[in-house]
């Protein structure tokens, strides 16, 4: 109906005859402006939109005229049918079928244009449509191969459609312009799409319209509301996912173009971007860089000049494995190792029949894909429970608990074998991942523990320090070997440097923050990639502060000055525990957690809630600010965390409430699995300290961030 209303604007601006007009629309209407629609309700009420249009402007349809809108599948019949198809259920329907494929067929299509559907559920395409998406899932040379299972989307196979059309198809010219999730831009599954797009089209022009969910919260840069391109006042946030319109523009023979890009934000931006058509301005799109080793991003990237040249964390650490997945968390997991035990000890028990355990524990008898919850109990109890072990378990971000694993069945979804018997008293993990959906990607997690897949929210793999060969493994004499390539050794052997240090490296360069910003774009499209200095010095001074990282991220490890021993004045101002209006606390009847931290949600997930803050200065919220008035951190506003009316954290800065890792806001992940309602009891003491020591970490984490960011550009400059 829209593109009715601007061929109209179009006669009018063209000085056509008023009388003609009309006929013209219904022509357009009728013969040249085609509309495919799958579902029956949203196609009636196309054509009576059409219909409306065409009345008002005094070309209505005649009785037996309609309007070329088909009831039809779009990404099928373009090509002859390779065998005889099955007859419809009513000849009209047969009938529709055919007046839509004389269009596909044999109609000249310059213009394809729509916002197709967009379900990453969709499943595998079968027959026809198969084929639209193998197009993009070949390897390209140059290229990384496409991963994932982002091809499988719907809307991939209507650009497709769009592109084989236009792109190579007679007369091998014309527009694709659609509106749709805007993943493909930058996702690892559409590499190979992306290089079509450039190889077969002259001009490739992206307007990003953002308002994603996932990626950025809804928020512009600046933290203002971003609502989706479809946000109504009935409907705010529009839909979850981020959008970006994409024209595709083939005039002939089409040399090797590059993208133009440019972004919209906030809730204006439908607004802005019908003010942008005109006049339309060539110098408002930027550019892209789209490196062919990131697999061609179709957004802006940001990266030191020489990044591209510095060598993969794979590379250097070539031994990786994914995280634990239990997918049965709140029967396997607990902060509690009695509690664990005691349960563990109940299934286990013979006596306890199977509707016993389910009335005790539903979710561990819930049947599941890959776990036949009563044949694994049978089994488990004829073998005891003596063969599996109680290991502490890296469960979140500075959150680290008790897992009972076994070895033998799925009780765990992936229980990774392989991976249990590398995790051991002296070896380090880097936890990081091959790509992230955060603007500015954060840095990774350093751990000696057994760790969860959903360490980080993106799905954690870790890199070890060290690695036992399969002869230690089974028992054999023997001391475990240096995780590291062929290429990294001999670089240590150059410079004479021990064999961890490069492990260290990665750990300061990965928290360095300029690295990080500098660096976003392509951290968000593959693994790190670390720089390696020709200076020995400069390595070990690296190495040395990576070594305090790793410290300061191990809730197990303690830190002198920080955690441990005497503290330094900065520290012990932070995360105070502390009683409303003063005086000393209970703790038989102080520390229960019950601001409202945390919640069980569906499927019995642990949720977070709003809680409670007040500003250290506050006078509602209990203490004024040091008799000194200095904060915590020089420049820092802080926080006073309440555990309930009469108990509060107080002096925690504001950076070290909001500091995230692995995709997580640490203190506030923390605070909802130990509410009251959820850990089923007040904090212990100790618990309640070890708050505390958390924010005391990350506040020291901060900290470091000047000398991590000096070490990195020392590195950077010296990189061979």
């Amino acid at each position: 109906v829209d593109t009715l209303r601007r061929i109209e604007t179009n006669l009018r601006e063209r000085g056509d005859a008023d009388a003609l007009l009309a006929s013209d629309l219904k022509k357009a209407a009728r013969d040249r402006l085609f509309g495919f629609e799958l579902i029956p309700a949203p196609f009636v009420i196309a054509h009576l939109q059409m219909g409306l249009l065409l009345a008002r402007g005094g070309a209505p349809l005649g009785e037996h005229e309609r309007a070329a809108i088909f009831l039809t599948n779009a990404l099928t019949g373009w090509e002859p049918p390779a065998a005889e198809r099955a007859p419809l259920l009513f000849s009209e329907l047969e009938a529709e079928r055919e007046a839509a494929e004389e269009v596909k067929r044999f109609k000249p299509v310059l213009v394809i244009l729509g916002n197709p559907p967009y379900n990453g559920y969709a499943g595998l395409a079968v027959d026809e449509e198969r084929d639209l998406s193998e197009a993009y899932r070949a390897r390209r040379p140059g290229l990384p191969a496409p991963q994932g299972q982002g091809l499988n989307d719907l809307y991939v196979r209507f650009f497709r459609m769009a592109e084989r059309r236009i792109a190579e198809s007679p007369p091998g010219r014309g527009i694709v312009s659609f509106i749709s999730n805007y993943s493909w831009l930058d996702g690892l599954s559409h590499p190979t799409m992306r290089a079509k797009f450039l190889e077969g089209f002259d001009q490739v022009w992206i307007d990003c319209l953002n308002g994603d969910k996932y990626k950025t919260g809804k928020l512009t840069p600046d933290g203002k509301p971003d609502p989706s391109a479809f946000s109504t006042e009935a409907n705010r946030e529009g839909i979850q996912v981020g959008t970006a319109i994409t024209t595709l523009v083939r005039g002939g023979e089409p040399v090797r173009s590059v993208a133009k890009f440019r972004h919209f934000w906030g809730k204006e931006k439908r607004m802005d971007l019908l003010a942008s058509a005109e006049p339309f301005d060539v110098a408002a799109y930027e550019v892209l860089i789209s490196p062919k080793a990131l697999g061609l991003p179709f957004v802006p990237l940001s990266l030191r000049n020489a990044y591209l040249t510095w060598p993969r964390l794979p590379e250097i650490l070539p031994t990786n494995f994914p995280g634990v997945q239990t997918s049965r968390d709140n029967f396997l997991v607990d902060i509690d190792r009695s509690a664990l035990e005691r349960r563990i000890t109940e299934y286990f028990d013979n006596a306890l029949s199977d509707d016993d355990i389910a009335r005790r524990y539903p979710s561990i008898m819930e049947p599941a894909s890959r776990f036949d919850a009563k044949a694994i109990r049978n089994e488990l109890k004829r073998r005891g429970f003596g063969v599996g072990s109680f290991v502490r378990f890296c469960y979140r971000p500075f959150d680290v608990r008790w897992l009972y694993w076994d070895p033998d069945t799925k009780l765990l979804n992936e229980k990774r074998t392989e991976y249990f018997g590398q995790v051991f008293t002296g070896n380090f993990w880097l936890f990081t991942t091959g790509r992230t959906r955060k603007e500015v990607p954060e840095p990774a997690i350093v751990t000696a523990r057994f760790a969860d897949l959903n360490l980080l929210d993106s799905g954690s793999r870790g890199l070890p320090l060290l690695i036992r060969d399969a002869a230690i493994l089974n028992g054999a004499p023997g001391e475990p070997s240096p995780n590291l390539s062929p290429s990294a050794l001999a670089y240590l052997a150059k410079l004479d440097a021990p064999a961890d240090s490069l492990f260290f490296h990665a750990v300061a360069t990965l928290h360095a923050p300029t690295y990080r910003t500098e660096n976003a774009g392509a951290l968000r499209q593959d693994w790190p990639r670390v720089p390696l200095p020709a200076d020995r010095d400069a390595l070990l001074a690296s190495a040395a502060l990576g070594r305090r990282v790793a410290a300061l991220l191990d809730p197990e490890t303690p830190v002198p000055t920080v955690t441990s021993g005497k503290l330094e004045a900065a520290w012990q101002r932070v995360g105070l525990l502390t009683r409303v209006g003063g005086g000393a606390l209970d703790p038989a009847a102080d520390l229960a957690v019950t601001a409202g931290w945390g919640h069980f949600g569906q499927g019995g997930s642990v949720m977070p809630g709003r809680g409670r803050l007040g500003l250290h200065h506050d006078p509602d919220g209990g203490p004024a600010a040091d008799p000194d008035g200095a904060p915590p951190l020089p420049g820092l506003d802080s926080y006073r965390v309440f555990l309930n009316e009469r108990a509060c954290w107080d002096g925690v800065p504001t950076a070290v409430w909001d500091y995230t890792l692995g995709g997580y806001p640490v203190l506030k992940k923390w605070l909802s699995y130990r509410e009251q309602a959820v850990l089923g009891r007040a904090l212990r003491p100790e618990e309640a300290r070890e708050f505390t020591a958390i924010a005391r970490r990350i506040a020291a984490l901060l900290a470091l961030g000047g000398e991590l960011d000096a070490s990195y550009h020392a590195c950077a400059a010296a990189a061979g």
